[in-house]
């Protein structure tokens, strides 16, 4: 999962950001709503974590915006407004979830996690390729009926190449789902991840390097 935090206090952004990662999401940040604006134009998100107070176009302009274009990320609303009618006009905006601050970063987690089970394609919690079973919700992994232990990149890339179905996935998609926009693009990270994600599933490899391409599930 990829998420751009759009929150013009700066410590709170950055507090949410690096709580995300360590649950294996990626996350930007956006201080303003042209600055966000910016960014969903060249960047693909599953959520956008979106203040309703910040400067340019506000929390509800770009909601207007996401919801009126196909295929666009789901929206959770910040507030610190918590009257009902506040809420209204954030769902009638095009939220699909909102959250009054202050909040706990775990039920923020808890909320992109069920947000991020109703994509457009409907991609269901539990994946199973390859004697690999991938449960999103639990953050789990088998191969085989066996437990792998993976780290939080691990398994997010694991998410990806799953999710592709059997389709290639290039080392730069991975980077941009798996990752976030410091990223840099010529590091070897993937290479890296891919090889130690390998090992831990095991053998017979089912992860299978598509040279000058990317990588892809056996299935």
């Amino acid at each position: 999962m990829r998420v751009l935090i759009v929150e013009d206090e700066l410590y709170l952004a950055e507090a949410i950001r690096d709580g995300l990662r360590l649950e294996a999401i990626a996350a930007d940040i956006a201080g303003d709503g042209d600055t966000a604006l910016e960014q969903l134009a060249v960047n693909t998100y599953d959520v956008v974590v979106l203040d309703r107070d910040i400067p340019g176009p506000n929390g509800d302009e770009i909601a207007r915006r996401l919801a009126a274009e196909p295929a666009s990320p789901r929206v959770l609303m910040l507030t610190a407004a918590d009257r009902l009618d506040d809420k209204a006009t954030g769902f009638e905006s095009g939220a699909d979830d909102y959250l009054t601050k202050p909040f706990a970063l775990r039920e923020l987690v808890l909320r992109l996690r069920a947000l991020g089970r109703r994509p457009a394609a409907s991609t269901p919690p539990v994946i199973e390729v390859s004697g690999v079973r991938l449960d999103r919700f639990r953050r789990e992994v088998f191969r085989d009926g066996h437990y792998v232990n993976l780290t939080r990149k691990q398994f997010a890339v694991l998410d990806v190449l799953m999710t592709a179905g059997g389709g290639v996935v290039s080392a730069e998609d991975l980077l941009e789902r798996a990752w976030d926009e410091n990223a840099d693009p010529f590091t070897n990270a993937v290479r890296i991840t891919i090889s130690t994600l390998r090992k831990r599933l095991g053998e017979p490899w089912v992860i299978e390097t598509v040279p000058g391409v990317g990588y892809r599930m056996t299935v």
